[in-house]
Parts: C-alpha cells; structure tokens; sequence
C-alpha cells in the first residue's frame, strides 16, 4: 500500500509538472483514503438490531467483526512480586493498560488492526480502573509517550478516542472488578464480587456518560464470564443477589437511561456447580435464554453473548490436572456434527427469527494458539469451530488482538498481533502462522450485506419477582398500580398474551395499532365490559373501546389491573374467546409460537391480527384469580 501510494503521488506530480511546462492546468489527484477513512466511511453511528442482526443507524446490516484488545483488566495472577513477568499471565506485564503501549505507537497499532480485517474492538476493563488514580509509569507508555502522567482510566480514554476515530467501533467489557486475570477463583467471578450491584451499574452508568458523545463507541458488554464463586453459583431469574439475568435487566435500564444509543451486550452464566464428579456442574451458556428473556425499553438494543475455546466443554472448565479438573468431554473432543450442535443449543439458537428471545449473537470469546501450536485436536477444532461461525454468518470477536514476544516467540501464542521489545511484530497475516486460512474464511465468508429490513419483534415480560415496567413512558408517570407487580409493553408493542399462574406476559409489534395522545388508562374493575358478558361467571377486566392492552398487574399471581392504550383510530369490537385454563391456547404460527416463555404453565395468545380487549379471572373452584380467558379482537 505505501509502494502504490508513493507511485500514485510520482505520477501526480508528474503531471503536474507537465501542466507548468506547457501551460495546461491538471487537477491534483486526490489522496489515497487511510484504511481508517474507509472503514469511517463505510457505516453511521449508533448502531442497533433488527431481528438477528446488527445494524447501523441507515438500516445497513453491521457485522461486528471483532477483536478484543486486553491488558485493561489486569494480567496479575495474584500471588507473588507484580513487577516480576513471571507473575503475569503469559508474561506480560499490561501495567493495566491495553497492551502494547510500551511497545509499539498508537498509530502502528491501528494500521496493524485494520490489516487484520476487524471493524470493532472489544475493550476489557476492571471497575477498579474506574477509581484508579495513580499515575501509570512511564515505561508503561515508552512507545507512546504522549500519555506519560496520565491514570489508567486517562489512557484507556485515549484508546478509546484513537480507535474510533480511525473508524472501528469500540464495545467496553466490563471483564474484572479488580486488576486481576480472569478467570477462576479469582476475586471477580461475578458482577458483585468485590463490590455491590449498586456499584457495578454506577461504574456503568459512569462510562456511559464519559462516552456518550462519542457514537462510535457503540455498546457496552456488561460482565464477562460469570461464574461460580467459592460457595455460590450464579443463577438465571430466582431473584436474589445471585441473580444474573435481574442484574443486567437493572444494569441495562439504567445504561439506556445515560445514552439511549448503545447496544447492551449480555453474556450467558459461564459455570455452575461444583467441578467433580460427585457435583453438577456445566456450562450453560445461553441455554437459559430459551424460556427467560430479556426486554429492554428499547427492544433494538439488545445482543447476547458466549464464549468458546477448545480445551473447555460443555461441562468441561479447562483445568488439565488437580482441584476443578473433571473428565468431561472438552470441545475439541467433540465431532464436527455434535460440536455444531452444541454450539446452536449454547448460543445461536437465539437468532432463531420471531420468537421472544430472537437477538443478534455475538461469540465475543474465542481463539486458539498460532505459531507453535503443536495440539492437532485444537487445529482441527479451530478449522471446524471457524466454519461454524461462517456457514451461520456470526458476529465474533477474536480473543485476543494483541500481545508481547520474546526472541521472536509469542508470549500469548492466540495473539493475532504480537510485538516484540524493539517493535518488531508477527501477525496472523505474516508468514509461519498456520491460523492465516482459517481468519481470512472468516473475513471472507458469503454474510447478509446492504438493508436489513425491519423485523416483527416479539418480547417477554417476567414478573416472578419485582416490576418489569419495559415502556419508557410509562416510567416517566406515577405508580400505576400500587402495591402489586406490574410489567408494560415497550412503547412500540402490544400485549399479545398471558400466562396462567406464572404472572408472565408476551408482547409483539407486529400490527400494532398507533397510540392517541392521550394516557394510558389503567383497567381494575368491569365498568369498561360493553357488547355483552363474553365470560359468564367470570371477573373480567377489559380496555375502553378503541384501545388495546398494553400491560398488566397482579398480586402474587391473581390479576389485579389491565393497562390500556387509545388508539389513534377506531378499533372493531368483533372477535373471540381464547381460554387457556385447561391447556395450552396459542396460535399454530405466528409470534413466538415455536418457543415457551412460561415453561410449565399454559398460554393464552392473541393471533397477530388480533389486540387483547380484556381478560377474564375467577376465584371459583380454587382457580385463584390467575387469567382464564383473553378477550381477542380483530385489528
């Protein structure tokens, strides 16, 4: 590129020296764009989704092709002198820093990502780089002296800055709580580990807002690899401090709440149980995704997340000996068929188009050992895993991007990009590394380009334990139902369907009407029942006429109000009785069909060109005020 580029400007000046002689004006020709200007030019900030994909703010679909840059998070692995490389991992001394700076310019480390073929970085942290205020050293820094007195937080700042604007989109990754390699017993197993809930999500909100104007920082990815601590495991909605899938739904909120523009990225529990034989114990991943989802006040937002590395498994933590080893199979071990099967049940399931839990996934970890790689069984996994990920058209980011070496050996041998004492670097684009055909399939594999259309959304609304208020502005108003939880649609959507006894809810976008101007209007009695008693014997609440049911209360599980929406336009008032008291009542297709989000409870749905009108309940026969019947009306 620099060979043709000072061939391009010989030739400029040529002519343009011609044009002297002989009195004839040439244009200049213009400059070769930098890699940086093309990148910049080829999407809009801020970015969201529309059904399985991720999009930038023309509707163009974006697909992260990522990189992690790490060493923010801390490589100390917590025992011994901290100053001493033997004590890092790998060797590598990040001085909590992203690595590299020590050895390369900022700007020959941009030029080296963009050789790569990434258009985003993942960039991991630790919230205790939020409170840092000492100063980082200057050898820290050595190649980029520019940042010399400046904290850590001031340097990840300058990071941040360089690589957007050079054109990458960067999505920040809470990793660790304190500077600590992840990932074991280490102090940062989850959100809370060293810190309260509280503090974790005002870090958030922090960030946030130090960033906010700055569009091409595009995302935040909540935590990274949640896992069991010494006494207790994280769990997927049980309600308590444990509780992962409550503590992003809080955390996502209010991160919206500081800059509406970011995707919130949501990574799976990573391990549960005990790792021995006598114990369960696993990796689930997403699996928990399936049947409890998230829905955020802006439904556009939301990306989930795993990890995959051969030599961990399914139940398998990646211990080779000792305490936390078992003998389960490990992904290597698994064959092509059973490998990409496990990969959909883990993670890709969630693109799966129309159902509550559809998403864009993204497999923020991934990587293998490049040169020096002796492990057939990780090879042939990388091969497979790689195809993987191309044949299903995935959003990755490659872990990690960037690493030390020594006497021209890789310290960290997954390193895409590794640089040496004096700045000399191997790339996986150099010649010797086996991994350059398996990364460029990944650059170049057939994936979904121009317009994404957008996609009928379909959300779940889960009140097990607290509020689930996913309209932004309802939110804005008082308490509309005290005393009792109660959940509302997000401001595009619908109320489509209830759950008997599980006091969960479906909403959908598909056909929704308009909304009037005027407020919501809360429902708790049957003075708004009209066109005679559709549900003899029953308690029924149902919506005025010419508006629509967009969220619901209940004490413990019993209904106790209807929230409805006026419609901007008249609504019919003909339809039909769906009863779900005895069985399952949903449509054969249509929103979310083919997945449950009340497991173990049965259904009731409006079909897609239908509004839920009212909901009929009793106390009779030990029924216990749950919903019975859904009143459903054509659109």
């Amino acid at each position: 590129m620099r060979t043709r580029g000072f061939a391009v400007r010989a030739v400029a000046l040529a002519a343009a020296a011609v044009g002297v002689l002989t009195g004839a004006w040439v244009p200049a020709q213009a400059a070769e764009p930098t890699p940086g200007q093309v990148l910049a030019g080829s999407w809009t900030a801020p970015l969201s989704t529309r059904g399985r994909y991720v999009v930038d703010a023309t509707g163009q679909r974006f697909k992260l092709v990522s990189a992690n840059w790490s060493g923010a998070q801390g490589t100390y692995l917590g025992s011994g002198d901290p100053a001493d490389p033997a004590n890092h991992a790998n060797r590598e001394v990040s001085h909590n820093l992203p690595i590299g700076l020590d050895r390369v310019p900022l700007a020959t480390l941009l030029a080296d990502l963009h050789a790569t073929g990434i258009n985003s970085v993942r960039l991991p942290f630790a919230d205790a780089l939020v409170h840092d205020t000492t100063v980082v050293p200057d050898a820290a820094v050595a190649a980029n002296p520019q940042l010399r007195g400046r904290t850590p937080l001031q340097v990840y700042d300058a990071v941040v800055t360089a690589l957007t604007a050079d054109g990458f989109a960067v999505i920040l990754n809470n990793h660790t709580t304190a500077y600590r390699w992840c990932c074991g017993l280490d102090g940062n197993e989850r959100w809370n580990s060293g810190q309260s809930t509280e503090q974790w999500i005002a870090d958030w909100v922090f960030l946030a807002g130090r960033y906010r104007a700055n569009k091409r920082v595009v995302g935040v990815d909540l935590r990274n690899e949640v896992r069991r601590d010494t006494w207790d495991d994280p769990n997927w909605g049980w309600g308590d401090e444990h509780d992962l899938y409550r503590a992003y739904q809080r955390a996502g909120e209010r991160i919206l709440a500081t800059d509406p523009d970011l995707l919130i990225v949501m990574e799976g529990i990573n391990w549960y149980g005990i790792p021995n034989v006598l114990f369960s114990h696993g990796r689930p991943q997403l699996r928990p995704v399936a049947n409890l989802s998230h829905t955020l006040t802006a439904s556009n937002k939301l990306v989930y997340s795993a990890h995959f590395y051969g030599f961990t498994g399914p139940a398998n933590t990646g211990a080779d000996g000792g305490w936390g080893a078992t003998g389960d199979p490990r992904y290597r071990d698994l064959s092509p068929a059973d490998l990409a099967a496990t990969v959909a049940a883990e993670s890709t399931f969630v693109t799966t188009e129309g159902q509550h839990f559809t998403a864009p996934v993204w497999i923020s970890e991934f990587g293998v050992g490049g040169r020096g790689e002796t492990n057939q069984r990780d090879i042939a996994w990388f091969h497979t895993f790689t195809d993987i990920l191309a044949q299903r058209d995935v959003d990755f980011a490659y872990w990690s991007a960037i690493g030390w070496s020594t006497d021209g050996v890789p310290n960290e041998r997954f390193a895409l990009l590794s640089y040496g004492p004096d700045g000399g670097r191997l790339g996986v684009n150099d010649p010797g590394d086996w991994r350059t055909a398996d990364w460029r399939k990944l650059l170049s594999a057939p994936s979904r380009t121009g317009v994404v259309a957008p996609a009928a959304r379909w959300n779940m609304l889960d009140l097990d334990f607290a509020d689930h208020d996913a309209s932004a502005t309802v939110l804005t108003g008082p308490d509309w139902s005290p005393g009792n939880r109660k959940a509302s649609c997000p401001d595009t959507e619908r109320l489509v369907a209830l759950g008997r006894s599980s006091s969960r809810g479906l909403c959908g976008d598909l056909n929704t009407p308009g909304r009037a101007a005027t407020p919501p209007v809360v429902v708790t009695d049957e003075r708004y029942v009209t066109n005679g008693d559709w549900a003899s014997g029953y308690s029924k609440l149902q919506c005025p006429t010419n508006s629509f049911a967009i969220g619901y209360a209940v004490h413990d599980n019993a209904m106790a109000a209807l929230l409805c929406a006026p419609a901007a336009r008249p609504l019919p008032t003909t339809g039909r009785i769906v009863w779900f008291d005895h069985g399952d009542n949903r449509p054969a297709q249509g929103g979310s069909t083919a997945s449950d989000w009340s497991p173990g409870h049965y259904k009731g749905q409006c079909a897609d060109d239908e509004y839920l009108a009212g909901v009929a309940y009793t106390w009779r026969w030990s029924h216990g005020g749950v919903p019975d019947a859904l009143l459903c009306r054509q659109l």
